[in-house]
């Protein structure tokens, strides 16, 4: 018999690549829960319990007398949702994995060489001190009273439906993108030599599937992440490239971005992206033996710019991030020519 898993949510960035592998790999009856506003992306096999998980009272009904091999939550941002699913499954799974972040660790970092030992502390990102909190929550649990949690901590995943970035206005990122297209300046935060990691889907799937059932996963903490590491220059440079465009880059301090508004940077930059950050992942690779990330930047965010140009309806236009882009350039343009002697 197969080992039986549900995934509260299961259709996003990093879920939705995890639910395609496990249904293409046959090993796992896989459920999803949640609200089925994306049911397209569901793959044939895959089960689905439409319903909202915050409703707890209908959710505790729909799964009265189920049991579950593993439960996983990739939905949960604050406190008071991991202590709604400590009630739902306390008993009623062998192994209950929460998505945290690699954001949580500590800013500004005493070390770019992150491991999961690493202090969590995140004074600019309100979202970082809540996983934070979860996390805790959820190992004491663990302590007292066996709570078979997991929990994962990823960094910057992304797949075929959003090119990563540092600077993007609420709507995402393909005004960026037409920015390029248009031959007009981009923002980069910092001088863009700080180092970053990105992580497509796909290989994210690879070690978290490797952590489901797995014995040693039991009260631990995992980060999953890809080895390679490039500067936001060359990330920039890779996707202009990809493009077949010239890159036009303007460096602006994340300092300075996160004061002026009306974006919210402060979390996003100097909580995180500002930083130069390099992941050990010697500790997954013992507990997931083979585990290897093997889709390059360039591969990955290929596919990506071939899928969002092949797609018009994700490219969405920010007018509104459009014009504050060209105001700060212009007003830096001007600031640099009244201080020329």
């Amino acid at each position: 018999m197969k080992p039986k898993a549900l995934f509260i949510g299961g259709t996003g960035t990093i879920s939705s690549a995890i639910t395609a592998a496990l249904s293409s790999g046959g090993k796992w009856d896989l459920t999803l829960l949640n609200r089925g506003s994306r049911s397209a992306a569901v793959p044939a096999g895959v089960k689905v319990i439409q319903a909202d998980i915050e409703d707890e009272k209908r959710v505790a009904s729909l799964l009265e007398g189920t049991f579950w091999d593993c439960v996983c939550d990739f939905i949960g941002f604050v406190p008071a949702q991991v202590e709604r699913d400590w009630r739902l499954f306390r008993g009623k799974t062998r192994q209950y994995m929460y998505i945290s972040s690699a954001s949580a660790y500590q800013k500004p970092a005493t070390s770019p060489f992150i491991t999961e030992g690493t202090p969590m502390a995140n004074p600019y990102w309100e979202y970082s001190r809540n996983k934070i909190a979860c996390e805790a929550f959820l190992m004491e649990k663990y302590r007292q009273e066996g709570f078979p949690v997991t929990l994962i901590r990823p960094s910057h995943t992304y797949d075929e439906r959003s090119v990563p970035l540092g600077v993007h206005g609420d709507k995402g990122s393909w005004q960026v993108i037409r920015r390029m297209l248009d031959g007009k300046r981009v923002i980069i935060h910092g001088d863009g030599t700080s180092q970053w990691t990105l992580t497509h889907n796909s290989d994210f799937a690879k070690g978290f599937i490797g952590l489901m059932g797995n014995p040693h996963a039991l009260g631990n903490v995992f980060q999953i992440t890809s080895d390679e590491t490039l500067s936001w220059n060359q990330i920039y440079q890779v996707i202009a490239d990809k493009l077949g465009v010239e890159l036009k880059a303007c460096h602006v301090s994340s300092e300075f971005l996160s004061e002026i508004g009306p974006y919210d940077f402060r979390g996003g930059l100097l909580g995180d992206k500002a930083w130069t950050v390099l992941f050990d992942n010697s500790k997954l690779k013992q507990a997931v033996p083979g585990f290897q990330a093997t889709v390059r930047f360039e591969e990955g965010v290929a596919r990506t710019l071939d899928h969002i140009l092949s797609h018009p309806e994700l490219q969405v236009p920010d007018p509104e991030f459009d014009a504050w882009c060209d105001k700060v350039l212009d007003a830096i343009d001007k600031t640099k020519a009244s201080l020329k002697i």
